[in-house]
């Protein structure tokens, strides 16, 4: 009975190794290298990151059409954030642990990209931003130190709102300004003191400043305040379902006066709110336009629109950007061990994005220029790019 037993264990311990071994010769990871893509698919900001989503689709796909990385082609895990910090962890933890990928890309909202890297550098899994500006998704206030494994492709608050504040001075000639500022937005908030002190120092007076919460509906009472001190300007550094809302309400107090925003504008659905005509006298900073012509982006301009059949938005850019720079870094690295592709994000130099050669610093984020962009009509009008 004890020889019977010990064949059956003898047996049993030979079926697992042989499942195993056939398991590892027809396994899909043999073959594929899995990356995680997770962006905000649905709520408010749905709109930033499908278009986002779809600029790294294509990357990816031009990527395995061109013999993939490292002899193996991509796999992506796509994962919704839904534009909510508390999902963005979950979606971050999914992806690592449940799917095991060898790195992230993704994410088009700061606090979203902040409550991501957390569970990045936890994982200790390579996680390249798209499109969050706050200083907080690279750098830990806390310990003072800059995270390891997190890295953006796209500036930083502090420079975008400084280019802001100065075109304001200089290029609008508004030497008062008004602020709204979304309390319930890291992104809004950072941007604020950016350009508050920017704008202050260089000589511009704040006659105004006052806050709202994401998906307020009537904002006339605050307008009518701000309205009172007679600005030259009112900048508002928020997301575009909310600024469409603002604008259309300002100008039907007869506020005529121009507006000025940030990168979270960059939306179809901004005009749809607010309408082409109250939107005219407006500006905003962003990362990308397509009239800012160089070889990159002129081929991703033709790419995306035999794609999609329809033209790339600044978050479709920031999609690609990210998605190319993270596989670039693979490239390097002759790798996908995490240590070894953290290293290469990090001495990333002369990268070709969409917007020109760009280089990430030593608080891993990119340098690369602003764009400045006027609404006319509805339509978006290219003005400047202002180099770091």
């Amino acid at each position: 009975m004890l020889k019977r037993s010990k064949i059956i264990t003898s047996f049993a311990i030979a079926s697992v190794l042989v499942a195993s071994m056939v398991a590892g010769c027809g396994s899909k990871a043999e073959k594929d290298i899995k990356i995680g893509m997770v962006y905000e698919l649905t709520g408010n900001t749905a709109s930033y990151g499908t278009s986002a989503a779809n600029g790294a689709k294509l990357a990816f796909k031009e990527i395995n059409a061109n013999g993939g990385v490292l002899g193996k082609q991509i796999k992506i895990v796509s994962a919704d954030n839904k534009g909510e910090p508390s999902e963005s962890a979950n979606a971050m933890s999914k992806v690592i642990s449940q799917d095991k990928v060898v790195a992230v890309t993704g994410f088009t909202v700061s606090s979203c990209g902040i409550a991501a890297s957390a569970v990045a550098e936890a994982s200790k899994i390579p996680f390249v931003a798209a499109a969050t500006v706050n200083p907080k998704v690279t750098f830990d206030e806390r310990t003072g130190k800059v995270k390891d494994y997190t890295f953006r492709a796209c500036f930083i608050d502090s420079f975008q709102g400084t280019v802001g504040a100065n075109f304001a001075l200089n290029g609008l000639k508004a030497g008062k300004t008004a602020i709204m500022t979304d309390s319930s937005s890291d992104y809004s908030k950072g941007l604020t003191e950016i350009f508050r002190s920017t704008y202050v120092k260089a000589g511009g007076k704040i006659v105004a400043e006052e806050s709202y919460l994401q998906k307020d509906q009537d904002y006339k009472p605050i307008l009518t305040k701000i309205k009172a001190q007679n600005p030259d300007l009112l900048y508002i550094p928020g997301y575009y379902e909310d600024v469409g809302k603002i604008i259309k309400q300002a100008r039907e107090l007869g506020m005529t006066i121009p507006v000025l925003g940030a990168d979270a504008w960059d939306s179809p659905v901004l005009v749809e709110m607010g309408g082409a005509q109250p939107l005219n006298n407006t500006y905003f900073t962003n990362f990308y336009s397509i009239e800012d012509r160089n070889p990159v982006s002129n081929a991703f301009v033709e790419a995306y629109k035999k794609e999609y059949g329809q033209t790339p938005d600044s978050m479709a850019a920031m999609g690609y950007d990210a998605a190319k720079l993270l596989v670039d870094a693979i490239k390097r690295a002759n790798s996908t061990d995490a240590n070894k592709i953290k290293e290469a994000l990090a001495a990333t130099k002369n990268f070709s994005s969409v917007s020109g050669e760009m280089s990430l610093n030593d608080r891993h984020d990119a340098v690369r220029g602003v764009v400045i962009i006027e609404l006319k009509n509805g339509k978006q009008v290219y003005k400047e790019t202002v180099k770091p």
